[in-house]
C-alpha cells in the first residue's frame, strides 16, 4: 500500500460499516458529525475541508443569487421549488452542511418530492457521507419510478445556456457516483447502466460513459468497455463534458496523457481535476499503479477543488490503497 496514507483506512471503513441500510425506505436523518468550526467535511485522508475560496466577483454574484433565493423562500417558505433553490444557492458558496440542513427541512415538508433527496444526496457525496447519499438517491429513484422525466434547470448555466440534464439522469448519475466512491463497483455498474438509459443530451451521455468506462475497466470488462466507446468521436458537440470526452478518446488511443494534463496546484481547474483523475484511471487499468498514484496525488494539490468528483474519487482510491 502506498506511503502512510492508509492510517485512515480503518476510520473510513468503519464509517462505511456503520452506515444505514441503503435498501431502507427512509433515508437517514441528517446527523451532524463533530467538526471544528468552519469545517464542512473531513476528507477520506483525514484532512479538514473548508469552503473553497472563490474569486471576489464570483462570490459577490453567488451571494446576490442566494439573497434572491432567500427572499423567494421567505415569500413562500413551504414551496418545494423555493426550498430547493435556497439549498442550491447555499451550496454554490461552499456551505454544504447548511444546504443539507435546508434539504432535510424541506423533506419534512415534502417527503415524497424526489428532487429534495436528489439534491441532498449530491451534497452528502460532497461531504464524503456516501452511505447517506446512497440511501437518499435510492429513495429518489423509487419515487420517480414510472414517472415522466423532466429537464432540471441549471443553477450555473453553461456557455450556451442549454440545460443538459434531467431529474432522472441526475438521480442515477449521482447514485452511480456514490456507489463508485464507496468502492461498490458492481452496484455502480448497475446505476451507470440505468443512467445511460436516461441520458438524453450528448453531454449527459459522454459524462455517463466516462464513469461507466472507468467502472467496467476496473471490473476487468474491457471488451464491454470497448463496445461502449464505439459511438464516441472527437466531433461530438459537447458543451460541458470536454474533459470527459478527452479521457474517453484517450482510452480509444486518440489522445495522449500529455494532451489532457492541465494545470495543477493552485492553478488547477475543474476540468484539469476531472482529466487528471481520468488519466490516473487509464494508467491504473493498464497496470501502471505508480503513475496512477502520482496523478491522483497531483489532483489533490489544489484544496479548492475538493468538491470536484475527480478530487473525491482520487481521495477514495488513495484511501482504499487497492491500486
Amino acid at each position: 500500500m502506498h506511503r502512510s496514507l492508509l492510517h485512515v483506512l480503518a476510520f473510513t471503513l468503519a464509517s462505511c460499516d456503520a452506515g444505514p441500510d441503503v435498501d431502507s425506505e427512509a433515508p437517514p436523518a441528517d446527523v451532524s458529525q463533530a467538526r471544528p468550526e468552519g469545517v464542512e467535511a473531513i476528507s477520506l485522508l483525514g484532512e479538514e475541508l473548508r469552503a473553497p475560496d472563490l474569486p471576489a466577483d464570483v462570490e459577490s454574484r453567488y451571494e446576490e443569487n442566494l439573497a434572491a433565493a432567500r427572499r423567494a423562500w421567505q415569500a413562500t417558505p413551504e414551496n418545494a421549488d423555493s426550498i430547493i433553490w435556497l439549498g442550491r444557492r447555499t451550496a454554490y458558496l461552499g456551505r454544504y452542511r447548511e444546504a443539507i440542513r435546508i434539504y432535510s427541512e424541506g423533506i419534512e415538508e415534502h417527503p415524497e418530492d424526489a428532487r429534495l433527496y436528489r439534491h441532498r444526496g449530491h451534497r452528502y457525496i460532497t461531504v464524503r457521507e456516501f452511505d447517506r447519499a446512497i440511501a437518499d438517491l435510492n429513495r429518489a429513484a423509487r419515487l420517480v419510478d414510472g414517472t415522466e422525466d423532466q429537464v432540471e434547470p441549471d443553477g450555473l448555466p453553461n456557455a450556451r445556456g442549454v440545460p443538459t440534464s434531467t431529474l432522472h439522469f441526475n438521480i442515477w448519475y449521482h447514485l452511480g457516483l456514490a456507489y463508485y466512491l464507496a468502492g461498490d463497483l458492481e452496484s455502480a455498474l448497475t446505476a451507470w447502466q440505468a443512467c445511460m438509459g436516461v441520458s438524453r443530451h450528448v453531454d449527459s451521455r459522454v459524462a455517463t460513459a466516462y464513469w461507466l468506462n472507468n467502472t467496467m475497466r476496473r471490473l476487468g470488462m474491457n471488451d464491454r468497455a470497448d463496445e461502449l466507446l464505439t459511438w464516441v468521436d472527437e466531433d461530438l458537440d459537447v458543451i460541458e463534458s470536454t474533459a470527459y470526452l478527452d479521457v474517453l478518446l484517450l482510452h480509444k488511443g486518440e489522445r495522449t496523457p500529455q494532451d489532457l494534463l492541465g494545470p495543477s496546484g493552485q492553478e488547477a481547474t475543474l476540468e484539469s481535476t476531472t482529466a487528471g483523475y481520468g488519466v490516473a484511471v487509464w494508467h491504473r487499468v493498464n497496470g501502471r499503479a505508480d503513475e496512477a498514484v502520482a496523478l491522483m496525488e497531483r489532483v489533490l494539490t489544489n484544496r479548492d477543488q475538493w468538491a470536484a468528483f475527480g478530487y473525491i474519487a482520487s481521495e477514495a482510491d488513495l484511501a482504499r490503497g487497492d491500486l
